[in-house]
């Protein structure tokens, strides 16, 4: 009988947003895939998990997925976790997903943490549509991708690295124009959460003089008639 996947979010700061749900089904597993295993042992310890962990990443990915879905196959319980938020958004949990469907596989995802719906609720811009992007493209195929969005109406979520964010913010203003609204939500459920909300030009100003850290997301709004 072939066996089961469980994608299991994990807190993206505070260790308090763990839910009850998420540490059984990782105490019942009989392998535990983590995006970094030195992260989660961390978070596994906390909650006195021990069971089998096992790296799976965007650079093992492909060489991985075979034999976890051999084990799928064989009957057994994978549970699948990255460093913060829900497995398969900005990471490659749809692979494994694919893999377990081929196999024949149960595919469970327990709803939790991750950054982009807080970051979109918190913004203040309109949240009854909008569309996730993830990463931008760090070179080849930046400048297209904004293009392509500079007529999208939604609210448009994406993620940022510090060091890139000012950067990002005067590209989004030089294609969508200074004055549209946005927010940046940094370290959310952390010590040191912040959002700061105003104009594309405002918060490009802003970030240039305070060089931000920590886990980014952007938020902003669509195009207006």
């Amino acid at each position: 009988m072939p066996g089961k996947l469980t994608l299991v979010p994990t807190p993206i700061g505070n260790l308090r947003d763990m839910t009850y749900r998420a540490v059984e089904v990782l105490n019942l597993a009989d392998l535990i895939l983590a995006e970094d295993t030195r992260t989660s042992r961390k978070l596994l310890q906390h909650y006195g998990i021990d069971k089998p962990l096992q790296s799976f990443h965007k650079f093992n990915e492909h060489r991985s997925r075979g034999r976890i879905g051999e084990l799928l196959a064989a009957g057994k319980h994978v549970a699948y976790i990255t460093d913060a938020g829900t497995p398969g958004i900005s990471d490659p949990g749809y692979l494994l997903v694919r893999e377990a469907l081929e196999r024949g596989a149960e595919v469970e995802t327990l709803p939790g943490p991750t950054a982009l719906i807080p970051a979109l609720v918190n913004s203040g811009l309109p949240s009854e549509r909008f569309v996730f992007e993830g990463f931008l493209p760090v070179k080849k195929g930046r400048k297209t991708r904004l293009e392509t969005l500079c007529d999208e109406v939604r609210t448009m979520i994406f993620y940022e690295s510090p060091h890139r964010l000012v950067k990002t913010l005067n590209q989004l203003a030089e294609v969508f124009g200074p004055e549209r609204p946005a927010s940046v939500s940094r370290e959310l459920s952390k010590k040191f959460e912040e959002t700061r909300r105003g104009t594309l030009a405002e918060l490009a100003a802003h970030y240039e003089a305070h060089p931000p850290k920590g886990e980014i997301v952007l938020v902003v709004g669509g195009r207006r008639d």
